[in-house]
């Protein structure tokens, strides 16, 4: 063993003197021979140890790469996750900005900002204060329709109810104007519809599934033409005294991030600066029913017509000789008549 590791001593203390002893040949010589024994040596002698390198240099750079592409991967696929939210958010704002030029009040944009409680959307604490000119009982409004109103305000935030609170109260009316009643949130109200109930109705007034409850704009409070719920059904009701509708309500607090709160609602009518829910809406129905109208007429006039033809095709068969039956006897040949000398000579005789 002694004798093997002097033997690789002396190999290795031998390649190294022969390697300082190239290097220093290699400094002497001129440079085009310096160059020329050094690609020779390369591509012959130190080929493995340059195909090593390149090797060792190739996997450190691919190793980098790898980070860098695997850095960008994590980078995009965070940004996907958020790009439906941003764009939802985006879309958002596009419509809580083209309700703000419809209203003919004045109004405050806010935030609904994060709140160390739950509260199951009843209040909302909004971005807006005093500061602004936000006072107590001023509407709050998104895009769909009404949210709820202010119950108090600070410097530069305020609280507001919403329509899923026990004291929620708005008169209404439905959009065709054929019954009024006040909406107050269900006592039995569960997730989806039927969290408003349109409660007040006479009896006598009926009103079908579908149809749009607006703010009365009585009270003082809420302005007129604020699309608060849609109609999908009967809940309870007293014979000869009143009718309790569900409602499907037009805004949902739960998802708005955005909202408008008008510091002087109008006395006009809002309904024009919710189109989406209301006019439009209303306009809608409206040519549903005259189209319907208009179809089954053109279907009634064909219907007569189609009946037409048929009677017109059954008397002209009647009136048709048939075919199969035999022909008709020849007429008699009528008598000849008489010359007026033969008149004459008949008319004598009998006068004698």
């Amino acid at each position: 063993m002694a004798s093997a590791d002097r033997s690789y001593t002396r190999r290795d203390t031998v390649l190294f003197l022969v390697c300082v002893g190239l290097s220093v040949v290699g400094l002497v010589l001129p440079t085009r021979i310096g160059l020329s024994l050094a690609d020779t040596l390369r591509e012959s002698v130190l080929a493995p140890l340059v195909w090593l390198q390149a090797r060792a240099e190739e996997g450190r750079t691919s190793r980098v790469r790898f980070r860098e592409v695997t850095a960008q991967r994590d980078s995009s696929a965070y940004l996907a996750q958020g790009l439906p939210s941003l764009l939802a958010e985006n879309e958002r704002l596009r419509q809580l900005l083209s309700l703000s030029k419809r209203l003919s009040s004045s109004y405050v944009a806010a935030e609904v900002l994060h709140q160390s409680q739950a509260t199951d959307a009843r209040t909302l604490l909004l971005s807006a204060g005093s500061s602004k000119g936000v006072s107590p009982f001023d509407p709050v409004v998104s895009p769909e329709g009404l949210i709820g109103v202010v119950l108090s305000t600070a410097e530069h935030t305020s609280i507001a109810m919403t329509w899923a609170h026990p004291e929620f109260r708005v008169s209404a009316f439905t959009v065709t104007g054929n019954a009024a009643g006040v909406v107050a949130p269900s006592l039995s109200a569960v997730s989806g519809e039927g969290a408003l109930e349109f409660r007040g109705v006479p009896y006598r007034d009926s009103v079908p599934p579908g149809s749009l409850v607006l703010s009365s704009g009585l009270g003082g409070v809420y302005p007129k033409g604020i699309p608060v719920g849609t109609v999908t059904g009967l809940v309870r009701e007293q014979a000869g005294w009143e009718r309790v509708y569900r409602l499907l309500p037009a805004a949902n607090p739960g998802s708005v991030g955005h909202v408008l709160i008008l510091i002087a609602p109008p006395s006009s009518d809002l309904a024009a600066a919710f189109p989406s829910d209301s006019q439009l809406q209303a306009q809608r129905l409206d040519s549903l029913l005259k189209a319907r109208r208009a179809d089954s007429l053109a279907q009634a006039a064909k219907d007569a017509a189609a009946a037409r033809r048929d009677s017109l095709a059954k008397i002209r068969k009647r009136t048709r000789p048939d075919s199969g039956a035999a022909p008709a006897a020849p007429a008699a040949p009528a008598p000849p008549r008489p010359s007026p000398q033969r008149a004459e000579s008949a008319r004598g005789d009998s006068t004698r």
